[in-house]
């Protein structure tokens, strides 16, 4: 793996990291507007149906396009993600698909660069 490589994740990284703070004027915002709708339990029921739908939606046509070029799974994370901001259980997966995903790319780099090696010793 080249040293810009290595640059490019790191930076990537830090992008994903600092985007996920908490602190974030956009996630500030977001959790004012969601405990405004927890006051009215009418609002909230129909707020939880309303997210339930977009996220399976999503979800479930991120999985259609997996097999087809195109944007498969990263539909299917954005479904888990609209659905993790109400439904714990989806955070849940979406946090453990980006684990294993980690894993898979760490696992696929290191493969490559053993038969990289592999073909410059021969």
């Amino acid at each position: 793996m080249t040293h810009d490589s290595l640059v490019v994740e790191r930076d990537i990284r830090a992008d994903i990291a600092a985007a996920e703070r908490r602190d974030r004027p956009i996630r500030q915002l977001m959790r004012r507007a969601r405990s405004w709708i927890a006051e009215h339990p009418r609002l909230e029921l129909a707020y939880r149906v309303a997210v339930a739908a977009a996220g399976s939606v999503l979800a479930i046509v991120g999985l259609i396009l997996v097999p087809l070029p195109g944007p498969g799974w990263l539909v299917v994370f954005l479904g888990l993600a609209v659905l993790g901001t109400e439904f714990h259980w989806a955070h849940r997966i979406a946090l453990w698909l980006k684990s294993a995903l980690d894993r898979f790319w760490q696992w696929w780099k290191h493969r490559r660069a053993m038969r990289a090696a592999r073909r410059t010793r021969v």
